[in-house]
């Protein structure tokens, strides 16, 4: 019995996901001086891929078990946020860059499994096996 291989499309989900969690804290800075804007957030990535159908699986008992394609947006909870400048926003420009960072990061190690997982799909088809 033959399964697919949905790394890379699990990847391309996870790429769209931090597309719209970088495009959130984008609107979250550039609304930080609007009155009454309150800051917002999109669910974790679990409880997206949860939604899509697609979960991991485990093909082996020493494998770890893990517990619609549309990022659903929320509102940060106010236990979520930090303080905030007297700007009349829900906004700590502080906590927006450090998710920004943590964006960046999940990108980049995205972009290194990708390819690393392409080098060796490529070693194996050179090598005919």
């Amino acid at each position: 019995m033959t399964t697919g291989v949905y790394l890379f499309d699990l990847a391309s989900q996870h790429a769209r996901y931090l597309a719209t969690r970088q495009a959130t804290i984008a609107g979250n800075v550039a609304n930080a001086n609007t009155p009454g804007y309150k800051a917002r957030d999109v669910m974790p990535f679990a409880q997206v891929l949860a939604r899509t159908g697609l979960d991991m699986a485990s093909t082996a008992k020493t494998h770890i078990e893990s517990q619609g394609t549309r990022i659903p947006v929320r509102e940060a909870k106010s236990s979520e946020t930090w303080e905030v400048l007297e700007s009349s926003s829900a906004v700590s420009l502080e906590q927006e860059m450090l998710k920004a960072g943590d964006v960046s990061r999940q990108h980049n190690l995205d972009t290194a499994v990708v390819k690393s997982f392409h080098r060796m799909l490529m070693a194996a088809v050179r090598s005919g096996s």
